[in-house]
């Protein structure tokens, strides 16, 4: 019998995982190691951080990976210490804050958590690579990256980027089950803005790909504006409250493998004719503040993050993308206040 030989990238990237105890960071850490995100050919090491007294928990995580025996993980590293954590890494992210409980405003998560991520940021200046790819997950996701970015001066501000792409999948999955589509068939969906109950999940531009390759857009394959218009944007809005009403926890699995499909697309780049959306750091397009943490319609080539420019927007679209905008203004300048208190 001939067994098969793994080739590896000759030099691992350092992945540093924060929150690594919790309940994303279990489904997370098997898809990074298992090397579902940066392909089986790329060697990772992970870095684990979490808060002292989740030390113990975290070394049953490194058990288990350990015991997974995964060909494409070369090193576990779990750590209280942010410096140790993101040493030297390529790719940071920041899962790890106060979770969201059932009936707990968005608002009431700012002060506990903005605290964090100026620590963090404080750090990644400090002893991460200045190449390192940030994504920020942990809520209020768009001003907690702002946040980061800031208190980390020396690392380009394109390269700290919020989590939205659970949003999207969440508007692909309705307009799929919708019009009797599989989720990878609907294309170029757009969030805009905020990570919150005030983002806009926008079909205006968005597609249906047929099994032959034909394109229709959503708004005649759905042929129901009222719905588009309302239900369905609503239902992504509440999405997460819906979840943790259900579980009486947040979002874990569709959480992570969002993380996965943003970082993958990050790293690997959007295919041809298609973009995605993120949480990146405005330069004014569209109208939007520049220096927000909005949610743009982007693609990715060589790494590098691009607006896409150029698309129509209706006075519908523009009502609800300046309504999140103001929210995000204000998380912004509440958060800002807390930072430098």
């Amino acid at each position: 019998v001939q067994v098969p030989i793994f080739t590896m990238s000759a030099e691992p990237i350092k992945v540093c995982v924060t929150g690594a105890g919790g309940q994303i960071a279990y489904s997370l850490l098997f898809a990074l190691a298992k090397g579902d995100v940066f392909g089986p050919n790329q060697s990772v090491i992970l870095t684990l951080l979490d808060v002292e007294p989740v030390m113990e928990v975290l070394k049953g995580v490194v058990m288990e990976l350990d015991d997974c025996a995964f060909t494409t993980l070369k090193g576990v590293i779990p750590t209280s210490n942010p410096e140790v954590a993101f040493k030297d890494a390529d790719v940071a992210l920041l899962v790890g804050a106060m979770p969201r409980k059932d009936g707990m405003e968005r608002k009431d998560l700012l002060a506990a958590n903005v605290k964090i991520f100026k620590e963090q940021g404080k750090a990644i200046d400090s002893v991460a690579k200045k190449t390192v790819k940030v994504l920020v997950v942990g809520n209020p996701a768009n001003t907690n990256a702002l946040v980061c970015a800031e208190f980390a001066p020396s690392i380009p501000r394109s390269q700290f980027t919020c989590l939205t792409m659970l949003d999207l999948n969440r508007a692909r999955s309705q307009v799929a089950q919708r019009v009797g589509a599989q989720s990878q068939q609907v294309k170029n969906v757009i969030i805009w803005g905020n990570h919150s109950s005030t983002q806009y999940p926008d079909v205006s531009h968005a597609v249906v790909v047929g099994a032959d390759g034909s394109q229709t857009a959503v708004r005649q394959a759905v042929n129901d504006d009222a719905y588009l218009n309302g239900e369905f944007i609503k239902t992504v809005q509440t999405r997460g409250a819906a979840v943790i009403k259900a579980r009486k926890l947040s979002s874990a699995m569709s959480a992570a493998k969002a993380i996965c499909d943003h970082v993958r697309l990050w790293w690997f780049g959007t295919p041809e004719g298609e973009y995605t959306s993120m949480g990146v750091i405005s330069d004014g397009s569209y109208g939007i503040a520049t220096g927000l943490c909005y949610s743009f319609p982007v693609t990715i080539a060589n790494g590098q993050i691009s607006i896409v420019q150029g698309l129509s927007i209706d006075e519908f679209s523009r009502k609800q993308m300046e309504a999140t905008q103001a929210e995000l203004v204000e998380e912004r300048d509440a958060a800002f206040q807390i930072v430098k208190a």
